[in-house]
């Protein structure tokens, strides 16, 4: 009895953890979505470009926000064995875990350069943080992903899913650097993957139980 109660109570624990990596990741792409084709307010040499620096406030606090979901979705990801206890799969869990938590921080820390421009150095902080926090996620990934590939807990495209994600970093989303609606656009379809993989977590007739 007391076995049963602790793996349900664990399964409605990732599945709660999925949806929220699911609700995260579908507001962040059409966060980013916005950010991409809305019109500027501001010139581009302005640390808050597109918003006005008030608007980045708040923008950059509900990323941080965001974040929070898409750091359940990895957590839930360890939860569900899916990579099990391997070393390459702790090292890549942990360096995602790291690169999300950063990455939140500097979603904060973004506000207080919000009236400079781009050639300060305090602006220039958070794209540097934005930058290693995001490898960091990647090559997290791509070693957990690949940890997941071996395990074969998950059936099909769905064993894929995490390696996409780290692989996502260092294909599309160097577009960062380019123009800022490239940069929006490349991350809200990585929020897209995140969102796929709150989906893989929250449907559990979808997963094979371990």
């Amino acid at each position: 009895m007391t076995t049963y109660s602790v793996k349900t109570k664990t399964s409605s624990v990732i599945r709660f953890c999925g949806q929220l990596c699911l609700l995260a990741g579908v507001l962040g792409a059409a966060s980013n979505a916005y950010l991409a084709f809305g019109s500027p307010a501001v010139p581009e040499d302005m640390s808050s470009y597109p918003q006005t620096p008030e608007a980045l406030t708040g923008t950059q606090a509900w990323f941080a926000l965001q974040h929070l979901g898409l750091l359940a979705g990895l957590l839930a990801l360890w939860w569900s064995r899916a990579a099990r206890s391997t070393r390459l799969g702790r090292i890549g869990h942990a360096g995602a875990v790291a690169g999300m938590i950063g990455w939140a921080v500097t979603e904060v820390a973004a506000i207080v350069a919000r009236h400079d421009t781009n050639d300060t150095a305090l602006a220039g902080l958070p794209v540097t943080s934005y930058g290693l926090f995001s490898l960091l996620i990647g090559a997290g990934l791509i070693l957990e992903g690949a940890a997941v590939l071996r395990a074969r807990v998950w059936d099909g495209w769905r064993r894929w899913r995490p390696v996409a994600l780290g692989i996502w970093v260092f294909v599309p989303l160097p577009a960062i650097g380019l123009a800022v609606e490239a940069g929006q656009a490349a991350i809200a379809g990585w929020m897209l993957l995140f969102a796929a993989l709150g989906w893989c977590l929250a449907v559990p007739d979808r997963r094979r139980a371990h």
